[in-house]
């Protein structure tokens, strides 16, 4: 609608200096050192939801970090969507890999690069300046509420308490998030799905201290050999998983949904330039498409022991270290999967070491059905702005809060990511296109225009 796009125009430099300020905050939950920050950060989100019509908010505290709450109801008869987003961000480290400060927004060839500028402070800031518009245009025809969290990146162990308290204050018809991407701006798309996370961490101990690598070598066990061959194992030479029962209830794509999926535009010689590769790996038999999105998978997600300073240290060590991510597709337990995971490790670490395995956090795989009144009108406002209709395909990362919502407030979830997988996500030089931001304010209020629209969607 033309109100809407001439009030953006006439504030789109404010709004983008108003993200960047918020990306200024180093809102890392993982660290304790950034405790303060995240208490800074909800302020200023609370702040920014104030300024944008909200006429409830507040910040309610947990055992972690705080959850910034909320709402504007202008009419009980009009439908409600709950706008879910988080405000902390993943670890910059390793730092020396930055072209700039990861907390020092900088704009280089219309991207925003900062941590959080993608994940996911600059894809939930677009939901509050689309509330703005609608709210200054008079044009709001739903009402809205919205739930910040602050611990996503460490897997949201808080917030099913809260939401479980909260059934009254979350009441809803529809939650929308903005935490995923597209193919391209040229290729626009909707995640359909995410998968399941389970994540755990493994400590092996072998002497009771580090030995002198050259008097004890050869007669005592070395944890990070052990731990490395108990890792490789875990992939045979199909690069299929080996833990026993681990595809037990996987649900195996139809011809038809491997077609579909395939009809997705992607260059595999662009995908492997744009990360340095050779060649791609994964499980034998699918395609890159289908190995990030319809299959699980194991990854090593960090491995350290001994000594790794500078220098050298001829060290037989106590101990060796790893985390170990899986993902995780629909109709597979997270719980399940964990379980099966640590009792592995278990039980093939030899008697000459004593391994300690744990589980850090998980959540479950979500899939949005495409005949929704739900997803028709995301994809009808996609298209509206795009000029083409979206594809839709299933996304590879996980959400873990996505099937706590569904099962506690019996709401189905609205993935309308503005993101693209090149963003560098969790990697250092995140980024964020200035287009995309602008592009998902634009987009965003024709979302709730036709789900308004019960019969026309």
């Amino acid at each position: 609608m033309k109100a809407w796009m001439d009030y953006q125009q006439a504030n789109k430099e404010r709004f983008l200096n108003e993200l960047l300020t918020l990306l200024r905050i180093p809102s890392v939950s993982a660290k304790t050192e950034n405790k303060q920050d995240m208490i800074t950060c909800a302020q200023a989100v609370e702040k920014s939801l104030q300024e944008a019509g909200a006429t409830t908010t507040k910040i309610y505290e947990t055992e972690g970090h705080p959850i910034v709450y909320g709402e504007i109801i202008k009419d009980s008869s009009w439908p409600t969507v709950l706008v879910y987003g988080h405000y902390d961000v993943q670890p910059a480290e390793p730092l020396e890999l930055w072209n700039s400060g990861p907390f020092e927004p900088t704009i280089i060839d219309g991207k925003i690069f900062a941590r959080g500028s993608c994940d996911d402070k600059g894809q939930f800031y677009m939901h509050v300046k689309a509330l703005e518009i609608m709210n200054n245009t008079n044009t709001l025809c739903t009402n809205i509420k919205f739930i910040i969290e602050g611990e996503e990146e460490v897997g949201s162990p808080n917030l099913a308490n809260f939401v479980k308290a909260n059934h009254t204050l979350l009441k809803a018809d529809v939650i929308l998030i903005s935490d995923t991407a597209m193919i391209s701006m040229d290729t626009p798309s909707i995640d359909i799905g995410v998968r399941g996370l389970s994540y755990i961490e493994l400590e092996l101990t072998g002497p009771n201290r580090d030995l002198h690598s050259g008097v004890y070598g050869g007669a005592v066990a070395n944890p990070i050999t052990i731990l490395a061959k108990m890792i490789a194992s875990c992939h045979d030479e199909n690069n299929h998983i080996t833990i026993p029962g681990f595809y037990d209830d996987v649900i195996e794509s139809t011809e038809a949904e491997r077609n579909k999926m395939a009809e997705a535009p992607f260059d595999e010689k662009d995908f492997k330039k744009d990360l340095g590769i050779n060649n791609t790996w994964g499980e034998k038999g699918y395609s890159t498409n289908e190995r990030t999105g319809i299959r699980p998978t194991l990854e090593v997600n960090g491995i350290w022991g001994g000594y790794t300073g500078e220098g050298a240290k001829t060290v037989l060590p106590s101990k060796a270290f790893a985390k170990i991510s899986c993902r995780l597709v629909p109709n597979q337990s997270a719980e399940k999967i964990t379980q099966k995971v640590l009792n592995y490790f278990t039980s093939i670490a030899p008697d000459n070491v004593t391994i300690n395995a744990f589980e850090h956090h998980g959540g479950e795989p979500y899939m949005t059905p495409i005949d929704s009144h739900e997803y028709k009108s995301a994809a009808k406002a996609i298209a509206t702005t795009f000029g083409k209709e979206p594809i839709p395909v299933r996304g590879g990362g996980s959400i873990p809060i996505c099937s706590l919502f569904e099962k506690e407030l019996g709401l189905k979830i609205v993935f309308m990511g503005f993101g693209l997988d090149s963003d560098n996500l969790h990697s250092p030089n995140e980024k964020y296109d200035i287009v995309n931001f602008y592009k998902g304010i634009e987009t965003i209020p024709y979302f709730h225009h036709y789900f308004a629209q019960k019969d026309n969607a």
